[in-house]
């Protein structure tokens, strides 16, 4: 008897998501294209919020200095948003490795007959709510410590 899959928020929302970018990503190239994209916009969104962190709190630290931090009282726990920009820095640094690696994906090239055999097999796997990689993909997310499991 095959295993239900979840049906927490979270993991309908990650099978909505999975057949919806298979149903319209049906063949190797788009998918390149899809994960390049994916890829770009979280680096470009995430070293931008570190760049504007970075120079807030800086500024910060300068207008403090100068004060000379009389008054003791600090909006935001500095060790805090240390400890912030330090993680999106870090985050930053796996995105570059990422993206190093996604760079021999696009190498890859394979002719039109096997472009239609992913479109063939993107319309069998992307209303299956059993199927293995899904459900695979449904453990190590309630596996995941920063998202609660919710079932």
């Amino acid at each position: 008897m095959p295993e239900e899959p979840c049906q927490c928020p979270d993991c309908l929302r990650f099978y909505n998501e999975h057949d919806r970018l298979i149903r319209e990503c049906p063949t190797l190239r788009k998918q390149q294209e899809l994960n390049w994209a994916a890829l770009q916009s979280f680096r470009t969104l995430s070293g931008r919020v570190l760049e504007d962190l970075q120079k807030q709190y800086s500024l910060r630290d300068k207008e403090s200095s100068q004060q000379g931090s009389a008054s003791g009282d600090v909006a935001e726990p500095i060790d805090e948003v240390q400890q912030v920009i330090a993680d999106l820095e870090n985050i930053n640094a796996h995105l570059y490795s990422i993206e190093a690696l996604m760079e021999r994906i696009f190498d890859v090239r394979v002719p039109e007959s096997i472009e239609q055999k992913f479109r063939e097999l993107a319309g069998e796997l992307a209303p299956d709510p059993l199927n293995a990689d899904r459900l695979r993909l449904n453990r190590l997310l309630h596996q995941t410590p920063d998202l609660p499991d919710r079932s």
